[in-house]
């Protein structure tokens, strides 16, 4: 007894035949058992997510407000009461008050008479498979805490996003593919980076992976040519073997996720690669997204790879599609800018749906599409074309996965400026999304430092049901 009492705790662990070593170890003999597939709180009627993410803030009057006397007083003043207390990230105050009625036409599709722009003639044809929401609501507007507060539910750092909960609520399907990943298009990456796609508090395994569009999809994820099969095998197992014992010594189960790391980026130096050759799609599916070089590193690509992701039993696919910030200036003119945003993105997502649902696989899915925020009635600057950042109401439209096709959502005021009735919030949203996929937005928690942390915080969410089947 005396000897045993001068052990270590450590060293107790690491000859202990039973107890939280052996019990690691026994959790590792299987696969990865945090992304097993798990139970529902309640039946789901989805799966899988793909959140077609336009960071900068695409502006809904451009897009899928039609307000006709927003036009029709272009260059007038908004009604002080609109902006009274109300706060802006970026504005003229001598020239805040003037309205900016959009340059292009609207026009009613679909047997639901949805009103689309004509900046996108594609989604225009899908209006009656998809819920356009137009009162969506945030609570921060600047770029990096929206997008955090969109993606997590809070502008604070540290918190999961909405892909992490949902693989850790799940799990996944797949064996050789991270449950949760992720795709970039357009200049740069969007701002807030990596914590967009973060898991917080969550154990690290259920974090987001990027995926690159050129050369090796993870970075040294391709063998050196000098080292045979064999020789890579040894290396993984030996790496396992000692994290294995520093994982019986310490009982970190951050330890386990490096082990299952190791092992799903083995596995992915074949699925990765083979996800990526799109060679086998026809020539009929390219040409519905709209790529011109399967190889090109596009917007449309990560569609078509989302489809192939979700076809392989990834829980949550995410593209950020950047430069979606039209404030104004010869860089972020709203009027030249935005129709080629558009271009980029209108047919591919519309071919998105086409092609999942022609696969069978839009009604497990769930395809999300908007931003961080919206944009304001008002013009920002004298002189241009832009617009501010606006958090009160913008534009998202959701379909499959037990969404209604053919629903507009929500009013808004003459000028698009508020929401009238039926505002969503963007917790509300989370709340809607987890609910589709068998969540209980607020049983779905982790204690993390005494708190028990969610998606949709403490405040009040609601499922937002009029858009659901």
């Amino acid at each position: 007894m005396t000897s045993l009492l001068h052990q270590t705790r450590r060293h107790f662990f690491s000859r202990c035949g039973i107890g939280v070593g052996s019990m690691a170890l026994g959790s590792l003999m299987a696969r990865d058992a945090a992304l097993a597939p798990k139970k529902t709180h309640f039946r789901a009627k989805a799966k899988n997510v793909i959140f077609l993410f336009m960071a900068g803030g695409p502006s809904q009057l451009e897009l899928f407000e039609h307000k006709p006397l927003l036009t029709k007083l272009n260059g007038k003043p908004i009604p002080e009461s609109y902006t009274k207390g109300k706060r802006f990230a970026f504005m003229d105050s001598s020239h805040r008050s003037d309205l900016l009625g959009p340059k292009i036409g609207f026009k009613q599709h679909g047997q639901s008479g949805a009103w689309v722009s004509d900046y996108l003639p594609h989604t225009a044809k899908i209006v009656d498979d998809i819920s356009i929401v137009t009162t969506c609501k945030t609570e921060l507007f600047n770029h990096a805490p929206a997008k955090l507060y969109m993606n997590t539910g809070s502008g604070l750092f540290g918190r999961p996003s909405m892909g992490a909960w949902v693989t850790y609520g799940l799990g996944s399907e797949c064996d050789d593919l991270p449950g949760f990943v992720v795709l970039q298009s357009g200049p740069r990456g969007p701002r807030g980076g990596s914590v967009l796609w973060g898991s917080g508090v969550l154990p690290t395994t259920y974090q987001g992976v990027p995926l690159r569009s050129q050369g090796d999809p993870i970075v040294n994820l391709s063998t050196p040519d000098a080292i045979s099969a064999a020789q890579q095998r040894q290396v993984v197992d030996a790496v396992r073997r000692l994290n294995m014992k520093r994982l019986v010594e310490t009982g970190d189960q951050e330890i386990s996720t490096r082990i299952n790391a190791y092992e799903m980026a083995y596995r992915m130096q074949t699925s990765a690669p083979e996800l990526m050759d799109t060679s086998s799609e026809s020539q009929a599916t390219l040409d519905l997204y709209g790529i011109k070089d399967p190889k090109e590193r596009s917007f449309a690509r990560n569609c078509l790879l989302a489809r192939r992701l979700v076809e392989r039993g990834v829980r949550f696919v995410q593209l950020y599609d950047t430069n979606w910030d039209h404030h104004g200036g010869p860089t972020e003119n709203l009027e030249k800018h935005m129709p080629e945003k558009c271009r980029d993105v209108d047919q591919a997502s519309a071919a998105l749906v086409k092609d999942l649902k022609q696969r069978g696989l839009l009604d497990d899915t769930i395809v999300i599409w908007g931003g961080e925020f919206g944009r304001t009635p008002m013009g920002e600057v004298r002189e241009s074309t832009g617009r501010n950042h606006h958090i009160d109401a913008f534009s998202m439209w959701f379909a499959g996965g037990g969404f209604k096709g053919g629903v507009v959502h929500g009013q808004t005021d003459e000028f698009g400026f508020g929401a009238v009735e039926n505002p969503a919030h963007v917790h509300d949203i989370h709340a809607t999304i987890l609910h589709q996929l068998g969540l209980d937005h607020e049983k779905l928690t982790f204690r993390s430092q005494g708190l028990d942390f969610r998606l949709t915080g403490v405040d009040p969410a609601k499922v937002i049901k009029p858009i659901l089947v």
